[in-house]
C-alpha cells in the first residue's frame, strides 16, 4: 500500500537530509515536490492546499532554518501534519453497557461490503464480544448466502429467514433483532443493500432501517482502489445517514493513497478500521501515526510486533531466539517460521512494517508467494538428518531432492542460500533491540 507516494517521499527526504543547512528556498523547493507527490496519488486538492500551508508555516522559522538537522526537522513536521489529516488517534467502535448494540454497514455494491462484515465480526468476536450478522441486503443475487457461508467460517452467529429474498429488508432485521435478544448476542451487525451507483430508494431504505434500528455506529465500507470517487461518495452517504466512521476497504490494493489521505480531513468522519487483504483476519484497527510511518516510508514496527505476538507461540518463540543465538537453526526451524510467517499476512507487507528494511526495498520490489510452496516441498524431501546438517546437501543430494519435490536443482540452490542468508539476518537482527532502536528514532 502507498508504494508510489512512499517512494516519492524517500527520494525528496533524502535529498533534504543531504543538506548541511536549510533555506526558505529549499524548504519551498521540497514542499513543491510533496505537493506534486500527493496531487499524483490522488489526494484531494483542497486537503493538499491546506496541508501545505500548515507545513511551510510551521518550516519557515527559527525551529527548521536553525536546527542542526534541519532535514530531520522538516520530515518530523510533514510526519505530524500528516497524522493530523488521518486523525490524531485511532478511534474504536461504541458499545451499549446494556442490550444489543446495533452497528450499521452501508456502501455500494462491490466494495467488499459484505466480506467487511465478517471480518469486522471476527475481530468483534475476539474483543468477547457474541455478534450476529443479519443478511439484510435483498436486492443482490446470493447476498445471503454469501455473508452465511462467510459467517459458518469465521464461526459467528448468522440470521436469515427461509424465503428472505421477498421480505422487506426491514421485517427481517427485525426479525434477526429480536432472535439476538433471545439468543443473548450483544452486538448486531446489519449488512445492508447497496447499488452500483447512489440512488434516491436506497438512501430512502437505509434512512427508514437507521430511524427503526437506531444503530450506535454507522459505518461506510469505502473502496480505498477508488480514491477520489470513495471520498464523493462519503460526503453523500455522511450528508444523508450523518455517519459515525468509516472502513477503508482493499487498503492493501491501493499503491497511491489518496483516499487514506482525503477522506476524513473532507468529511470529518473518523477512518476506524482498514482491510489489508483478503483473509477473514485482514481487517485492522487504523492508526493514523502508525498509517502516517508507512506513507512516509518508515515502516510500522508496532503493528509488526502485534503481528507476531497473535501468531507466534511464546515458548516456540523463546526455542528459536536460542536457537539462533547459538547459530543452530535448522531448515526444519526455517519451514516453520515460513508457515508462521504466512499467517501474519504476505512478506511484502511484512517487510514494508521493518524500518531499516522498508526505505532499501527497490520501487516495485515483489516477492512470489509460490516460492513458499516450493520451500515446504523442498524441505519435505529432505531427510532429517539433511534438515537438520544442510552443509552435508551436495550435488548428488540436490538432485534427489528436487526429483522428490518436482522442483529444480536450481530451486534447491535458492532455498538453500535463503536459508543461509536468513541465518545471517536473524543474528544480525538478535544483536541489537529493533523495537528501542524505533523509540529512539521516533524520540529524535
Amino acid at each position: 500500500m502507498f508504494e508510489q507516494l512512499s517512494a516519492k517521499f524517500q527520494i525528496i527526504f533524502r535529498k533534504l537530509q543531504g543538506y548541511g543547512r536549510i533555506s526558505s528556498n529549499n524548504i519551498r523547493d521540497s514542499l513543491h515536490q510533496v505537493k506534486l507527490a500527493l496531487l499524483e496519488a490522488d489526494v484531494n486538492y483542497q486537503v493538499v492546499k491546506e496541508f501545505l500551508q500548515n507545513v511551510e508555516k510551521k518550516a519557515i522559522g527559527t525551529e527548521v532554518l536553525e536546527s542542526v538537522t534541519p532535514g530531520q526537522q522538516l520530515i518530523k513536521i510533514v510526519y505530524e501534519e500528516l497524522v493530523k489529516i488521518l486523525g490524531e488517534r485511532e478511534s474504536g467502535l461504541q458499545f451499549l453497557p446494556k442490550g444489543p448494540t446495533v452497528l450499521m454497514l452501508v456502501g455500494l455494491q462491490g466494495t467488499g461490503k459484505t466480506t467487511t462484515a465478517v471480518k469486522l465480526g471476527k475481530l468483534i468476536k475476539k474483543k468477547g464480544k457474541v455478534p450476529l450478522l443479519i443478511a439484510a441486503d435483498t436486492k443482490r443475487p446470493a447476498a445471503a448466502e454469501q455473508l452465511k457461508i462467510l459467517s459458518e467460517k469465521a464461526g459467528l452467529d448468522f440470521f436469515t429467514p427461509v424465503g428472505a429474498i421477498r421480505e422487506l429488508p426491514l421485517h427481517l432485521i427485525q426479525k434477526g433483532i429480536e432472535k439476538a435478544e433471545t439468543d443473548n448476542n450483544d452486538v448486531i451487525i446489519l449488512d445492508t443493500a447497496g447499488r452500483l451507483h447512489i440512488d434516491e430508494e436506497m438512501m430512502q431504505e437505509l434512512s427508514e432501517i437507521k430511524r427503526k434500528t437506531k444503530p450506535l455506529e454507522i459505518l461506510l465500507i469505502a473502496d480505498a482502489m477508488t480514491g477520489q470517487d470513495a471520498v464523493n461518495i462519503a460526503k453523500i452517504f455522511d450528508q444523508q445517514l450523518n455517519l459515525t466512521g468509516i472502513i477503508l476497504a482493499k487498503l492493501d490494493g491501493d499503491a497511491r493513497g489518496g483516499a487514506a489521505l482525503s477522506i476524513r480531513a473532507v468529511t470529518g468522519k473518523p477512518i476506524k478500521f482498514v482491510g489489508v487483504g483478503e483473509r477473514i483476519d485482514d481487517l485492522e484497527l487504523f492508526y493514523p501515526e502508525r498509517m502516517a510511518e508507512r506513507i512516509l516510508g518508515f515502516g510500522d514496527i508496532l503493528t509488526l510486533v502485534e503481528k507476531a505476538q497473535t501468531t507466534f507461540d511464546e515458548r516456540e518463540s523463546r526455542k528459536l531466539e536460542e536457537k539462533i543465538r547459538k547459530e543452530s537453526l535448522t531448515l526444519q526451524d526455517f519451514l516453520q517460521q515460513i508457515r508462521q510467517i504466512k499467517k501474519m499476512g504476505s512478506l511484502e507487507e511484512i517487510l514494508a512494517m521493518i524500518p531499516d528494511l522498508s526505505s532499501r526495498l527497490p520501487t516495485g520490489f515483489k516477492i512470489d508467494e509460490k516460492e513458499h510452496i516450493y520451500f515446504e516441498a523442498i524441505i519435505n524431501s529432505m531427510t532429517p538428518e539433511e534438515r537438520q546438517k544442510p552443509w552435508i546437501i551436495d550435488g548428488s543430494r540436490r538432485k534427489r531432492i528436487a526429483r522428490g519435490s518436482g522442483t529444480s536443482v536450481q530451486q534447491v540452490n535458492q532455498l538453500l542460500r535463503n536459508f543461509e542468508m536468513t541465518q545471517k539476518m536473524m543474528k544480525e537482527i538478535m544483536s541489537r533491540d529493533i523495537t528501542k532502536q524505533w523509540k529512539k528514532y521516533r524520540r529524535d
